[in-house]
């Protein structure tokens, strides 16, 4: 082999081994506004830019195909920030509002490879087929009202289906996944997970130790109970890559339990779970701004309300361990080791059944507690229950087969909170929005607070 093309080899190995390190975007403002290019490309330059980063944070986190506003199914206008500011992308179909919400998710996915090709290839990583719609579809979820889901045989179902879209296309190479709480993964009763974790290329796990609010959760528990929790997830999901794709701690809010939100505690939350994970474990921090222009209860936002290069604290992991939390990187597909992300609850994971394995005595210590929230942490104004959704006048659904059908005013979509009463306005008819363009707040954080009442009571 010549000289040239053993480096070529090498240099595209180096690229594959890369972990992928930013944050999660979501297609709204705090308000409900929505976020279009010029907004996704101030977000993604303040990531790359942020002071102490190195220029390190250079990947988004997406929940939706479809951009905010649009009656047409267009892509989302993070793709051409993302391609201007040269940012890779974990891209994100919304899967819990049924079949056909979901092929206006595939027409928009259809669109954007058509529409940008190559410079769209060349920066994403991976494609996540839902977002925690297993928790949501759960027991728990179900007892916490915690908005519309999916079971299992429908994301495995989803999941074939994008596959089979993306073959023989620009995005043929590239991993599918699913996203949803380290308790969906870890302590599922779905008779079918197995066929999501079969089909999955990636798993994404969301977790937060600030929300386990019925078990000893101060900050300097914050550690062991995230790690805890990535165990619980790689024992039960049998040697498949975990990535986080959602983390963090809160820098204002309301106390849970043990967990205060302040920027020290953040701080020290980025230093512990955050930095020894950076470039070793694709993650994705919640969040980099959710202040804009509301401050949320609790907010994650590592910048202010403007658009900033400067964060609230120091982010340069200095005199930090760069070596991994848990052993191993699962910066690709094919490797066994992820990062995970906080989620919430506690009872012994019962994952041999999806796995063959039961996570660690230790794991099953850390989490042998009584339980507590399990939803993620990534709703703009998750105080109010913010799901996935936007409550309009109406909503417009493109299916399948082209035409549309309406929702009912007052219906929530695509797994909003019924607490929620927003109906931020796109391009169009006021309080007329696409079902899926609306869909993503950010993630979910759908009734936090009922999440947490409901476990209180058990």
């Amino acid at each position: 082999m010549r000289f040239s093309s053993i480096y070529a080899l090498a240099a595209s190995l180096s690229t594959v081994a890369a972990a992928s390190q930013g944050f999660n975007y979501g297609a709204t403002k705090s308000d409900g506004t929505f976020n279009f290019q010029a907004d996704f490309e101030s977000l993604f330059s303040s990531a790359k830019g942020l002071a102490g980063t190195n220029g390190g944070f250079t990947s988004a986190r997406l929940y939706t195909m479809i951009q905010g506003g649009s009656y047409t199914n267009e892509s989302t206008q993070a793709i051409p920030a993302a391609i201007k500011t040269e940012t890779t992308l974990l891209l994100g179909l919304w899967a819990s509002a049924g079949p056909g919400p979901f092929s206006a998710e595939i027409i928009a996915l259809k669109s954007a490879i058509s529409q940008y090709g190559e410079d769209l290839a060349k920066l994403v990583v991976g494609i996540s087929v839902g977002n925690e719609d297993l928790y949501r579809n759960s027991p728990t979820g179900i007892a916490a009202d915690a908005g519309v889901g999916a079971d299992a045989a429908t994301i495995a179902g989803y999941i074939a289906q994008v596959k089979s879209v993306i073959a023989g296309t620009v995005l043929s190479s590239v991993p599918v996944g699913h996203v949803d709480t380290w308790t969906a993964w870890a302590q599922s009763n779905d008779p079918n997970l197995n066929e999501v974790i079969s089909a999955c290329d990636f798993i994404g796990m969301d977790a937060y130790p600030y929300f386990q609010s019925t078990m000893p959760n101060s900050i300097g528990d914050a550690k062991s109970l995230f790690n805890s929790a990535l165990a619980a997830t790689k024992g039960a999901v049998g040697g498949k890559a975990v990535w986080i794709t959602e983390t963090g701690w809160p820098v204002s809010g309301k106390t849970e339990n043990q967990a205060v939100p302040n920027i020290a505690n953040a701080k020290t939350y980025w230093d512990e779970v955050g930095c020894p994970n950076f470039g070793s474990v694709n993650t994705w921090w919640f969040t980099l701004q959710d202040s804009n222009p509301i401050t949320p209860n609790p907010s994650f936002g590592v910048i202010g309300s403007s658009y900033s290069t400067s964060p609230l604290y120091d982010l340069s992991c200095s005199d930090v361990s760069t070596a991994s939390s848990v052993a191993g990187s699962s910066a690709s597909p094919s490797s066994s080791t992820s990062p995970v992300v906080s989620g919430g609850s506690g009872s012994t994971p019962e994952s041999s059944a999806a796995s063959g394995s039961a996570p660690s005595s230790s794991a099953n210590a850390a989490l042998s507690g009584s339980g507590s929230a399990a939803s993620s942490g990534s709703g703009l104004t998750p105080s109010e229950g913010a799901g996935n959704g936007i409550i309009g006048a109406s909503a417009n659904v493109t299916g399948s087969s082209g035409s549309n059908t309406t929702v009912p005013a007052g219906t929530a979509t695509s797994g909003l909170s019924a607490a929620t009463k927003s109906s931020p306005t796109g391009p169009g008819t006021p309080g007329t929005v696409s079902t899926n363009a609306a869909n993503i707040l950010s993630c979910s954080f759908s009734a936090i607070g009922a999440v947490l009442a409901v476990m209180a009571a058990l």
